[in-house]
């Protein structure tokens, strides 16, 4: 690593980089005392040695926090949980909700922050929240009665949920040049001025056709910027899934890829339980677990993670 005068703008390595241009100037200067004398010049050799010394540290001392620096930047600061309905008409649509709420209050014991972007659209800011959540991304299914069904009959519906990781350096960058962008009133409770101002925005990224829609923050270049945080975050997840697909091969040691389309878990409320058809390990007190307690499930599958994780789920039902 070899030095440079940008060390001295940041204030992390500042003192460091005066630290090196010190040990520079004392180099020279011994140089320089010593002219032409042998026996000096000698002894300004061992100085030397000892500056040289000193500033490969210095410099190994700079390397080492601009890589937990970088480190930083890249580690999601938040995660954007989005939920859609997908089988099951109706009952999909209330299953949906039921998931965003119960991800909402676990995040709430927690003591995270929750945002509302829209109305199946959390964001959850903390440094633990993407660690917790990211294996939470796929197809959740949902066996019940539904209190419509007269009959007794067990219906079988579905909802996905994708865990987008927000950085502070988002690691897919956007072209200007591929966005379209439309402004829309915002909704709310009412007040005098609301809806009077167009502060939601709606992002769309020509190439892919992937959209993101935000109206949680009250003015448009807030909305503006979390939409394009958000929109990030979408790409950067479709293209580590298709990454995922063309080497599945080699997906020992992942839970899943990450995929929308890949059915994760089951909620089976006849029977009180949870299944988890990657890591195949069932939890029972179903309604516990959907007031937020997650606890138990997160963790199996983090210690999954660590343990080398699994393939693809499978379907144990």
């Amino acid at each position: 690593m070899e030095y440079s005068p940008e060390f001295k703008k940041n204030h992390m390595t500042a003192y460091l980089a005066e630290e090196y241009e010190r040990l520079d100037k004392e180099r020279g200067e011994a140089l320089l005392a010593a002219g032409e004398d042998a026996e000096l010049r000698a002894m300004a050799e061992e100085d030397i040695a000892r500056i040289a010394t000193r500033q490969a540290e210095v410099l190994a001392d700079i390397g080492r926090i601009l890589d937990k620096e970088k480190e930083e930047e890249s580690k999601p600061k938040a995660v954007v949980l989005e939920f859609r309905a997908a089988a099951g008409g109706d009952e999909a649509t209330l299953f949906a909700s039921e998931l965003r709420d119960m991800y909402r209050t676990y995040a709430e014991a927690k003591g995270w922050r929750i945002r509302t972007i829209d109305d199946l659209t959390l964001e959850i800011e903390s440094e633990d929240a993407y660690d917790a959540l990211r294996y939470e991304t796929g197809v959740h299914r949902v066996q019940r009665v539904p209190l419509t069904e007269k009959s007794g009959r067990i219906h079988t519906s579905t909802a996905s949920v994708a865990a987008l990781p927000i950085r502070t350096k988002p690691k897919f960058e956007l072209n200007p040049a591929d966005l379209e962008m439309e402004f829309s009133r915002s909704g709310g409770a009412g007040g005098q001025n609301v809806n009077k101002v167009e502060s939601a925005v709606r992002l769309i990224h020509k190439p892919t056709g992937i959209d993101v829609r935000s109206t949680s923050e009250r003015s448009q270049k807030a909305n503006r910027e979390k939409a394009l945080q958000i929109l990030s975050a979408k790409l950067e997840g479709l293209y580590e899934e298709e990454e995922a697909k063309r080497h599945a091969a080699e997906r020992k040691g992942q839970i899943g890829t990450g995929d929308r389309s890949e059915k994760i878990r089951t909620y089976n409320f006849l029977q009180d339980r949870v299944t988890d058809h990657r890591i195949k390990e069932s939890w029972h007190n179903l309604p516990k677990i959907m007031l937020g307690g997650l606890d138990p499930i997160v963790e199996s599958l983090q210690k999954a993670s660590e343990d080398g994780g699994v393939g693809p789920a499978e379907d144990t039902d």
